[in-house]
């Protein structure tokens, strides 16, 4: 129970000075990873990595994250503002594996090239909410935060198959089992997650917005259908020998298209629930994962970390970005605003569970420490640049690219509720 009163306690000491840390550059993840780091090396969290604990944690923030994600981003609105979003997850995404993968086969002699790419894979998804200034910065202009928003609300369900496929076939080299039918269990899981989240999000919302405005919903419970609905769609693509967490992705997006009016009550609902389950992930990343990580960092691990926040990240968003008539202080700033967050810590472990030896445990370093250098950087960067940015785009005038028409979305925690 110590655990459960560590966890208490620092909710409780944050939650008392939240709204102003709210203005700093001090974020709720920095501080539960810091608190999480004290705790293990107090002993007070005596959590084991591949425990039932730490595996429910895992599927159920990871299964919440990626619905809610998909159904906050309006995707008949976005068609009509692609620009920068598409730039970024069809340029900017597939650039970054590669070049992740590059610096991995250099970098890290203990990873064959398909494990730097697996590895590559874990780190592409971006976690705005380690900056929350950059998304809910009022100064900045709606292009720019809905651009780093959308992006990381989508693109950790889009490098969720790479990761499946990538883990399939290490699993199976690593098994030394034939990898000829490595294709058909990666097939399986992507195509029956697919499947299934597409019939369980279509036919789920249809049949709660049919009844709600029948008036036959209550409350409540138009929430609890939402939530259920990706229950059923996690579990039945499980059952199936589907991917559970692609399925509940593609369920968010399906549910969002058919039942739009019911997302920003599920989204009031899963928030609170969404971000308990996220601060106690990173109260135990730093006092299950990162501790005995730091023990065995070396200079290679360290300067993958690096590379993989800025030049694995920025080149490839500089590249996406040519052509756009954006500053280049803009293209930096997108560049270096691709925090590696909780989607990146949920990857890890499921590499770490899946992939027996030295290679899984290497994988699982590089993607921790990566991901602690990423909470402290991004975290301390946000709120300094997005105001200077914003009072130099404010000084250059409203006719620049930056300030084009874009639609606002939620962002994944909404500040001031």
């Amino acid at each position: 129970m110590t655990e459960l009163l560590v966890l208490a306690l620092t909710l409780l000491a944050y939650a008392m000075v939240s709204s102003r840390l709210s203005l700093s550059p001090i974020t709720a993840p920095m501080v539960f990873t810091g608190v999480g780091l004290l705790a293990g090396a107090a002993g007070l969290v005596d959590l084991e990595l591949d425990g039932e604990v730490v595996t429910l944690l895992v599927e159920v923030t990871l299964t919440l994250v990626l619905f809610t994600d998909a159904i906050r981003i309006d995707l008949r609105a976005l068609r009509r503002h692609l620009g920068l979003p598409v730039r970024l997850l069809g340029v900017g995404l597939p650039l970054t594996i590669l070049a992740g993968t590059a610096v991995g086969a250099l970098l890290l002699p203990g990873l064959g090239l398909l494990e730097a790419a697996l590895l590559a894979a874990v780190l592409a998804p971006t976690d705005a909410a380690l900056g929350q200034a950059v998304v809910s910065d009022p100064r900045l202009p709606v292009r720019i935060r809905q651009a780093i928003n959308v992006e990381s609300g989508l693109n950790d369900g889009i490098a969720l198959p790479v990761v499946t496929v990538l883990l399939a076939v290490v699993v199976a080299e690593e098994g030394a089992r034939a990898t000829d039918g490595w294709w058909s269990l990666a097939l399986s899981q992507v195509g029956f997650g697919v499947g299934v989240g597409v019939v369980a999000g279509l036919a789920g919302g249809w049949l709660l917005d049919r009844r709600a405005r029948a008036g036959a919903v209550e409350g409540v419970y138009r929430q609890l259908a939402a939530l259920a609905v990706v229950a059923a769609a996690y579990a039945g693509a499980v059952q199936l020998g589907g991917n559970g967490f692609i399925a509940a992705f593609v369920a968010g997006l399906a549910f969002g298209h058919v039942a739009r009016a019911h997302c920003e009550h599920v989204q009031d609902f899963s928030e609170d629930e969404g971000e308990l389950l996220t601060v106690t992930t990173f109260l135990v990343f730093g006092a299950v994962l990162v501790g005995p990580v730091l023990d065995e960092v070396t200079w290679r691990t360290a300067a993958y970390a690096v590379c993989s926040l800025t030049v694995v990240r920025v080149l490839p968003v500089l590249v996406a970005l040519l052509g756009s008539r954006t500053l280049v202080e803009t293209r930096l700033f997108l560049g270096w605003f691709g925090p590696r967050g909780l989607a990146s810590i949920l990857f890890a472990l499921l590499v770490v569970e899946e992939v027996d030896g030295p290679v899984g445990q290497e994988v699982f370093e590089v993607a921790c420490l990566t991901v602690l250098l990423s909470v402290v950087l991004h975290g301390l960067s946000a709120s300094t640049w997005s105001g200077r940015l914003a009072r130099r785009l404010d000084r250059l005038g409203r006719d620049r690219a930056e300030h084009g028409d874009a639609a606002e979305m939620p962002t994944r925690r909404r500040l001031g509720r």
